[in-house]
């Protein structure tokens, strides 16, 4: 019997749109590893519904539907045999991902980061900023509100894995790195749900740093990434009123879980150091 490899993936979401609408799911896995069994199905009231593919960067997959009123399903399942790795860090993206954004407001938090983390420069600083969110933040599901930025988390102390994202995101970019939030699969994580992660620019290339450290980044599989989490929802509704319903949300990496370092610098897609 030939032993299971890759890493599976299933969503299952359900919901109800009150009015014709346009949607934008963000649930594929990026270009770049190979992607088999891949299975995309949407239906509204059990009819089904053609969903267009729009191309994000670094490998990233849109994909668009106008739909009629009623009851939506919709399944996402694939294998993959890795993760979509980041295209060098570009000249845009230096100017880009430097700046404030609607839930990483680095322009409010400089002051806290120029103190908190001075004297620090480079790789040590960008795992000073990790630790330094670890340790003071609690982890508390249904903690934070949709519209909660890097304030409202570093405030309230708690938050969920996009409020951790948002937080490393904003510090790092106080401190003069580009950042940006990546939503991932992540085998491992409990309770399992879609993961948002922070991607830092450091010597040209972006490295993953999960301040949550539920899940071996070495694992993870890209999606999607952008600016923060108004770039990378799973789910975004363009037009239309919709009501979400239950989301669900399983990935297994066939060959077990590696151990995670919190100090070791990982790319996603590549094993090179």
């Amino acid at each position: 019997m030939t032993e299971q490899t890759g890493t599976d993936v299933n969503v299952h979401i359900e919901a109800k749109a009150e009015t014709p609408a346009e949607l934008v799911f963000a649930v594929a896995v990026a270009h770049g590893p190979i992607v088999t069994n891949e299975v995309l199905a949407l239906t509204v009231g059990g009819e089904p519904i053609d969903l267009s593919e729009v191309a994000a960067p670094d490998g990233g997959r849109l994909h668009v539907a106008k739909i009629p009123a009623g009851p939506i399903t919709f399944d996402y399942r694939a294998t993959t045999d890795g993760s979509a790795s980041a295209e060098p860090v570009s000249g845009i993206e230096e100017i880009e991902f430097r700046r404030p954004s609607r839930y990483a407001e680095s322009d409010k938090l400089g002051i806290i980061a120029s103190k908190r983390f001075a004297g620090l420069e480079g790789q040590e600083q960008i795992n000073a900023i990790a630790d330094w969110v670890h340790d003071n933040l609690f982890y508390v599901s249904g903690s934070s509100a949709p519209t909660d930025g890097a304030v409202d988390t570093y405030l309230a102390q708690q938050g969920v894995c996009r409020d951790f994202a948002h937080l490393t995101i904003a510090m790092t970019r106080a401190c003069g790195f580009p950042a940006r939030l990546v939503a991932v699969y992540a085998p491992g994580l409990d309770p399992m749900d879609f993961h948002a992660v922070a991607e830092v620019a450091h010597e040209g290339r972006w490295q993953v740093v999960d301040s949550t450290r539920m899940a071996p980044r070495q694992s993870l599989v890209r999606i999607v990434n952008g600016r923060d989490a108004s770039d990378t929802a799973f789910l975004t509704v363009q037009s239309g009123q919709v009501e979400f319903g239950d989301v669900q949300v399983m990935c297994v990496r066939h060959e077990g879980l590696p151990t995670e370092d919190p100090d070791a610098v990982v790319y996603l897609g590549s094993t090179a150091p």
